[in-house]
C-alpha cells in the first residue's frame, strides 16, 4: 500500500509495521496535522533492553515525521504486571522501587528523543497518575461493562497461559482492562490518537480503541510491530550472557557495542532500518556488500546504534578497543572490567565477576570446554587461580574479553 503521510510511509519502509486499524483514515489524520501517539512501559528494572529498543524507535520515528511522543511509564500497572505471553506472574513491586525505576530508565528515553513543550515534544507521563486514584465500583460501573470476558478469553496472550494449564491470576486479568482505560485517559488528557506496540499487544491496543468509541465516540488508532528475532530464530536482545542492557549501568558501552558487531550477516540490513538513522540508499549500499565486506556494515552498525543510546565518543572508543583487541592483541580502555582486591582470584569467580557467564556451573563449563583464556593463552583448570598483580585479559572465545585488574 503506498501511504501519503510521512509517519506511515517511514515506518513501513523500515519494517516497523505488522497490523494496523483503519490504515487509511490514520494516514489522512497524520497528513493532516500533528498526531499524538503513545507506547506504554512497565517500569520492572532500571533500565529496559534491546528488546524494547524497536519501541522506543517507533516513537522516534514518529517524532521525526513530525508528531509527538508520549511515552507511558506503567506506575500503576507495573503494580499488577502484564500477563502477555509471560509463562507465570511478574513479580510485583513495591511503590519505591518502580518509582527509582521510572527515574532511571527516563534517562534511555532522553538520548532518543527531544522532550519540551512544543507540539512535536516528547512528553513522560505516569498511569499511576489516574489510575491510582480509581475507585473500583464506580470503575467497574461505568467501564467494566464495556469488556466481555468471553472475548478477553480468546486473545492469544490469555489462551497462551491457561493453553498451558498456568495459572492467571485476576489481578493480572485486570491488566487489559486498565491499560485500554489508559488509552481513554490520555484521548481525553493530551489529544493521543495512536497506541504503538508489539505484536503480543495487538489485544490490548484493540481493547483501547474500543473502549474510547464506545465511551467517547473517539476514533483512535493502533499499530503494532512485528516480532523482532534474529535470524537464526533467536529472540532478539537474548545472548548466552543474558538480556542487552541499554543503561551502562547494567552493561558497559563495549558490550553493548560488541551485540551489534555480533550481527548475522543476514540481519544486518533489517536492524540498519530499524536502529538506525542512516538512509535507505545508503543502508541498501551497506546490506548489498558480500564476503569479508559485510563486517564493515557490521561495524557501521554497531557505532550508529551504540552511538545513539550510549553517545558518539562511548562508540568511538568501544571501536578503537575492538580494532586493538581483535587486530593487534592488545586492550582498549573500553573493555569490561573488574577490581579484584587481595592480589588473586579463582577463575571461575573471575567469569561470574565480569558478567561473562550467569553462574558457576556454567563457567566451570565453559573452562572444561577450552573457550576461556588468560591473556591469550588457554586455560582447563576450573581450579585455577588468577595472579592480578598487574591488569590481566580475561577472553571468553573469540568475542568477549574483559580486563581483571587490581583494587586500589
Amino acid at each position: 500500500m503506498t501511504y501519503q503521510s510521512d509517519l506511515l510511509t517511514t515506518l513501513a519502509t523500515r519494517g516497523y509495521v505488522h497490523q494496523m486499524t483503519d490504515a487509511g483514515a490514520l494516514d489522512a489524520l497524520a497528513s493532516k496535522g500533528v498526531v499524538p501517539g503513545y507506547i506504554g512501559f512497565d517500569p520492572t528494572a532500571p533500565s529496559l533492553h534491546v528488546g524494547s529498543l524497536v519501541q522506543i524507535m517507533l516513537l522516534r520515528r514518529l517524532q521525526q515525521t513530525g508528531h509527538k511522543p508520549i511515552v507511558l511509564m506503567g506506575g500503576g500497572t507495573g503494580k499488577i504486571g502484564d500477563p502477555s505471553f509471560k509463562d507465570e506472574a511478574r513479580k510485583l513491586l513495591g511503590a519505591e522501587g518502580i518509582a527509582s525505576n521510572v527515574a532511571s530508565i527516563k534517562r534511555i528515553f532522553e538520548r532518543f528523543l527531544t522532550f519540551g513543550d512544543g507540539p512535536t515534544d516528547a512528553v513522560m507521563l505516569d498511569n499511576a497518575e489516574w489510575l491510582d486514584a480509581l475507585e473500583y465500583i464506580p470503575f467497574l460501573r461505568d467501564v467494566g461493562q464495556h469488556f466481555s470476558v468471553n472475548r478477553m478469553l480468546s486473545f492469544d496472550s490469555v489462551k497462551l497461559r491457561l493453553d498451558r494449564e498456568q495459572s492467571l491470576s485476576f489481578l493480572e486479568f485486570n491488566y487489559m482492562i486498565l491499560q485500554a482505560y489508559d488509552f481513554l485517559e490520555l484521548s481525553r488528557r493530551a489529544g493521543c490518537r495512536l497506541q504503538m506496540g508489539g505484536s503480543d499487544q495487538w489485544g490490548n491496543i484493540v481493547n483501547g480503541i474500543e473502549l474510547s468509541r464506545r465511551m467517547d465516540s473517539t476514533e483512535v488508532y493502533g499499530i503494532t510491530t512485528p516480532l523482532i528475532t534474529t535470524a537464526d530464530g533467536g529472540k532478539m536482545g537474548k545472548t548466552m550472557a543474558g538480556a542487552v542492557w541499554l543503561h551502562e549501568d547494567q552493561l558497559p558501552h563495549f558490550d553493548y557495542w560488541q551485540f551489534w558487531r555480533n550481527t548475522d550477516d543476514r540481519d544486518v540490513g533489517r536492524f540498519l532500518r530499524l536502529f538506525t538513522d542512516l538512509p535507505m540508499d545508503e543502508i541498501a549500499r551497506l546490506e548489498a556488500l558480500e564476503g569479508a565486506e559485510i563486517n564493515a556494515a557490521k561495524i557501521v552498525l554497531a557505532n550508529e546504534a551504540t552511538a545513539m543510546c550510549r553517545g558518539r565518543d562511548a562508540a568511538e572508543q568501544a571501536a578503537e578497543t575492538a580494532r586493538k583487541t581483535f587486530e593487534e592483541g592488545a586492550s582498549g580502555d573500553a573493555l569490561p572490567s573488574f577490581a579484584v582486591a587481595g592480589g588473586s582470584i579463582g577463575l571461575v569467580e573471575a567469569l561470574v565477576g565480569l558478567g561473562f557467564v550467569a553462574s558457576n556451573g556454567e563457567a566451570r563449563r565453559k573452562i572444561a570446554e577450552g573457550a576461556v583464556r588468560i591473556d591469550g593463552e588457554p586455560v582447563r583448570e576450573a581450579a585455577a587461580v588468577v595472579d592480578v598483580a598487574a591488569p590481566v585479559r580475561l577472553s571468553l572465545g573469540k568475542k568477549r574479553h574483559g580486563m581483571l585488574t587490581p583494587s586500589n
